[in-house]
């Protein structure tokens, strides 16, 4: 039960980091798919993004982080707003 919540966890945040990256580049940038192997073709072992025909990739690793970021965000600028009130 706790690897299908932390598998469930990990793809919402996944997602969430390809809405950011869409977001936060105004869609110069793509992602690469859940199911995707790109990124170990492409790029760099490791990798959070990589430039293929001159377009920036992120990775799902790159997603995951820009998803836990995005919360991270939400949850400063929470905190910040209740202490403001």
């Amino acid at each position: 039960m706790d690897t299908l919540l932390g598998s469930a966890i990990d793809v919402l945040l996944t997602i969430t980091g390809r809405f950011a990256v869409w977001l936060f580049s105004l869609g110069r940038w793509r992602s690469e798919s859940l199911d995707g192997e790109e990124g170990r073709i492409y790029g760099a072992a490791g990798a959070l993004s990589f430039v293929r025909e001159g377009h920036r990739v992120i990775t799902t690793t790159g997603q995951l982080f820009a998803g836990i970021a995005f919360y991270v965000f939400l949850a400063v600028m929470g905190v910040l707003y209740a202490v403001a009130v």
